[in-house]
């Protein structure tokens, strides 16, 4: 059985050689521990400054060569396709969606669309009714992190969304 400190170096380079997230499950079974090792694990990791975050799909590092930028769209539920997609064309990835709401504050949910496969597993979860646009909650004002290997795909991402008419002040 590996050492707790080498078992942690590990999930680090595990997670810097993985383009997607982890789940907790793998990687137990990866270190012969259970999920909550790895849970401990992680957090620990977390603690000490490694850019490790927690999706709805797993564990994910973020690299330092990545850009990102927070962008306030406002648009109808049918367009959110064409939001998503337009980014993912362009070679971003929508990290997240978040709203500022008057009585929770900061409301954030984890979506990492990369592909229109992606945004088109989004569209039938939505359209199954299991779930609704966090929007709807601020009159359909919310927020995206984009993330990028540059400033120009950034750049490009919100000329899209401004030519479409996605784009707020």
């Amino acid at each position: 059985m590996i050492e707790t400190d080498e078992r942690r170096k590990k999930i680090v380079q595990v997670l810097k050689g993985s383009k997607t997230a982890i789940n907790g499950t793998k990687l137990a079974e990866i270190f012969d521990v259970s999920r909550q090792v790895i849970v401990q694990d992680i957090a620990i990791l977390k603690a000490e400054n490694n850019e490790i975050i927690s999706t709805n799909r797993g564990y994910k590092i973020l690299f330092s060569d990545e850009v990102s930028r927070e962008i306030k769209v406002s648009h109808d539920d049918k367009d959110i396709e064409t939001e998503l997609n337009a980014a993912v064309d362009l070679g971003a990835e929508v990290r997240n969606v978040f709203i500022w709401h008057r009585a929770y504050g900061k409301i954030v949910v984890p979506l990492e669309i990369k592909s229109r496969k992606d945004t088109k597993r989004l569209i039938e979860e939505i359209e199954s009714g299991i779930s609704r646009p966090l929007k709807g909650l601020t009159g359909g004002y919310h927020y995206h992190t984009v993330v990028a290997e540059s400033e120009e795909v950034l750049d490009e991402v919100e000329d899209a969304w401004r030519e479409l008419g996605f784009l707020s002040k």
